[in-house]
């Protein structure tokens, strides 16, 4: 029986068409077995590396080396393990920064390397609106790897860096559910409603004291309403003209109905506007506060339960259990501790430029300003997103 051997052929040099066809017809003519290829081109030069079981002896690494020569690819080769070595657990680190310099990249991979992790893969995610690298990261400790890269981070504040486990689980995301406040939209719409009441001091008091603990959500939000009675249900309008959507949003929700998701925003705030935001982007389904009104005013009270924190998180699973999505295959996007539960109870929960008690709670954080930034984290490419507008 004619002994073989394993070997690592390292093909690198000018991209051109045919040089796989070429290589694996040289492979198959020495009976060569192929176990694995990896490939990626970089500015036009191609980096290949092939894993083939071959007769031993010296045919086979002559008629590649001959072909290389002919097509003028520099090629050396390893003699490397029959069995591969056991596959540690895969991460995908996704790191999303303005410019990324190689300081903050080399801040990066080294805190990979000091939690005994492994560079696997690097692949260049966008150039615009802002600079994302996704890393598969081989590491058999993942806490350690999460707290090493939120350390790098929080050192470097112009990079955000995400962590989530490699697998189908990533792949297979379908619901997405956003908040609306500060994070599809700039505005917070209860502001613009009591601007144009005259109530807008007040009524920031009031947010205040929730946010500080002072008073509940529910009980803050009935009395900033009670603020508003008497108010004109054409104000709604007025200050639609004033709202401002977050840079990306569109990009973001229109990218993400091509793929497929379904999309849904559930808010603290109002009806009014949020079926408006639905309607104008495509959002599938919208979940907020209604505000009673009568003879063309406000009245001041709110019509029905109250969308709060607890409120978000159930509706999270009642829009996936009516899409058919099963939750570990939904992702939650928030910026206030009134996310905090449907972050938690989402497959993937993600704070956009969110409060700290937020950011420390999530699965991961984007800080830059683009909404659409989040695609991503959902392994989508620029190119792509640019592709499908062409």
């Amino acid at each position: 029986m004619t002994e073989r051997e394993t070997i690592l052929i390292r093909l690198n040099g000018d991209d051109a068409p045919g040089l796989n066809a070429g290589l694996l017809k040289v492979l198959a003519d020495c009976d060569a077995v192929v176990h694995d290829i990896e490939q990626i081109v970089i500015r036009g030069q191609i980096s290949l590396g092939v894993v083939v079981e071959a007769p031993t002896g010296r045919d086979m690494l002559r008629n590649v080396l001959l072909w290389g020569w002919e097509q003028d690819i520099d090629i050396d080769f390893d003699v490397v393990p029959g069995v591969p070595a056991p596959i540690m657990p895969g991460h995908v680190v996704t790191v999303v920064g303005s410019k990324l310099t190689p300081l903050e990249l080399a801040a990066v991979t080294r805190a990979i390397a000091d939690a005994g992790g492994n560079i696997d893969r690097i692949m260049r995610m966008s150039r615009y609106p802002v600079m994302s690298y996704e890393l598969l990261v081989r590491a058999t400790e993942e806490i350690k790897l999460r707290h090493s890269l939120m350390a790098a981070s929080a050192a470097h504040r112009g990079i955000d860096v995400a962590v989530q486990r490699e697998g189908l689980g990533r792949r297979a995301k379908r619901l997405v559910v956003m908040d609306v406040d500060s994070t599809l939209i700039q505005d917070e719409v209860i502001d613009l409603l009591a601007a144009e009441a005259g109530c807008l001091d007040e009524v920031k008091r009031l947010t205040e004291a929730a946010m500080a603990g002072e008073i509940d959500f529910e009980t803050s939000l009935r009395q900033r309403v009670g603020l508003l009675a008497g108010l004109d249900v054409g104000a709604v309008d007025r200050a639609w003209a004033n709202l401002h959507y977050t840079p990306g949003s569109r990009t973001f929700i229109r990218t993400l109905r091509r793929l497929g998701y379904s999309t849904a925003i559930v808010s603290g705030g109002f009806t009014c506007f949020t079926d408006r935001l639905a309607e104008d982007l495509g959002i599938d389904a919208a979940f907020a506060n209604e505000l009673e009104e009568r003879r063309g005013q406000f009245t001041g009270r709110v019509v029905g339960p109250v969308v709060d924190r607890e409120r978000k998180a159930d509706l999270l699973v009642e829009i996936a259990a009516r899409n058919n999505v099963p939750i570990e295959q939904t992702v939650a996007v928030g910026d206030g501790a009134n996310d905090l539960d449907m972050l938690d109870r989402a497959g993937l929960g993600i704070a956009f430029n969110g409060k700290p008690v937020v950011e420390a709670a999530a699965d991961t954080a984007i800080t830059v300003p683009y909404l659409d930034a989040i695609l991503f984290l959902l392994g989508i490419r620029r190119e792509d997103v640019e592709a499908a507008d062409a």
